[in-house]
């Protein structure tokens, strides 16, 4: 199923949830909304699935007006973060729930019900925990239940809201592969919420990056890591040191800066800021260095230190252990910057060194 969305606003209160957001989802995507917390993700997963109303703005599924059916006319799947399980029922009947309250000329016979259980449980692999209840479960099993209970009416859009947010890591990355699978043999266009960029990154065909009700980016994983399309996106996606510098005929510089190894940018002349992952930064020693060295810590195979400029600039740096200069804390040193992303001050541009 094709998805649409154009210009879709949302407030609460005084406060603008989403904020003109344009979307389109192709028919069996698995699609991302990654981004911090109060970025609009799970609003805009709401109002998708007939659990919230837009205050303005388009949803067409397959060209169909979805703002003008009820939740329950849409068909959708929806995995909620803490599963949301009736603890009184067993397993088997969490899963045919949802078969079982369709309107009743859609409703499937109850030999039907049980089938669909039956093929659900084999194929998520929880038939042997048919007869449990979800309090005698884990908290995968419980994921696994709460996706069968989803699958179940055959959705039209499967939408799942941090899916693996309440599961330990190595849990988290277990289900990872087994959703992917899943995902691949049903065929569903999918959508599900992340804060987690390694779970986005391995998921999904297509990622959106959301802050502060915007989309911010829309692209694939490699994409997005390497051009990264805003300082925010840029900042989200680790490059936590921002330098300030200055374009000159395509050239950045700055300060105490060796940007040698960086290419020529698309920018005016003029102020600009460097964004830089801390593994993209590397010291020297050098006597007439500007950076001083403020903190030097081990954590095995890195090196992580903060040095400063005269100017109370400050830059953050991992870098290997293995074949780092010796360091001391107050010594003099040059940084030089591997890869960055660099912006205009204003208008805000971006081109990626």
């Amino acid at each position: 199923m094709s998805i649409e969305i154009a210009g879709l606003t949302k407030r609460f209160d005084r406060t603008d949830v989403l904020r003109g957001i344009d979307l389109s989802v192709e028919p069996g995507e698995l699609l991302a909304l990654l981004g911090p917390s109060g970025s609009g993700k799970t609003t805009l997963l709401k109002i998708i699935a007939g659990l919230e109303w837009p205050d303005a703005g388009q949803l067409r599924v397959e060209g169909q007006d979805w703002l003008a059916l009820a939740a329950r006319d849409r068909r959708i799947g929806f995995v909620f973060q803490h599963y949301a399980l009736f603890p009184h029922m067993t397993v088997r009947d969490n899963i045919g729930f949802g078969l079982s309250v369709l309107p009743r000329g859609q409703r499937p016979t109850r030999a039907q019900i049980a089938a669909r259980e039956e093929e659900l449980m084999a194929f998520l692999q929880i038939d042997h925990l048919a007869d449990r209840f979800p309090g005698q479960l884990s908290g995968g099993q419980r994921q696994r239940v709460a996706l069968g209970r989803a699958l179940a009416i055959k959705p039209r859009v499967l939408l799942l809201d941090e899916p693996f947010g309440a599961l330990d890591a190595a849990i988290r990355r277990d289900l990872r592969r087994w959703l992917r699978g899943v995902h691949e043999a049903t065929g569903s266009t999918t959508i599900f919420v992340t804060h987690d960029q390694e779970e986005a990154f391995e998921l999904a065909d297509r990622v959106v990056v959301m802050g502060e009700g915007r989309i911010e980016q829309i692209g694939h994983a490699d994409a997005i890591h390497d051009a990264p399309a805003t300082p925010f996106v840029a900042r989200f996606m680790g490059a936590t040191v921002q330098l300030p510098v200055t374009v000159t005929g395509g050239r950045a510089k700055g300060p105490g800066l060796d940007l040698s190894a960086l290419p020529q940018v698309a920018l005016r002349d003029g102020a600009a800021q460097l964004f830089a992952r801390p593994a993209d930064l590397r010291v020297a020693p050098d006597a007439d260095g500007p950076w001083r060295v403020q903190t030097l810590a081990s954590t095995g195979a890195d090196l992580r230190l903060t040095v400063a400029h005269a100017d109370g600039t400050e830059a953050e740096i991992q870098m290997p252990r293995r074949g780092a200069p010796t360091l001391s804390r107050g010594a003099p040193v040059t940084l030089a910057v591997q890869a960055a992303t660099i912006f205009a001050d204003a208008p805000m541009q971006k081109e990626t060194a």
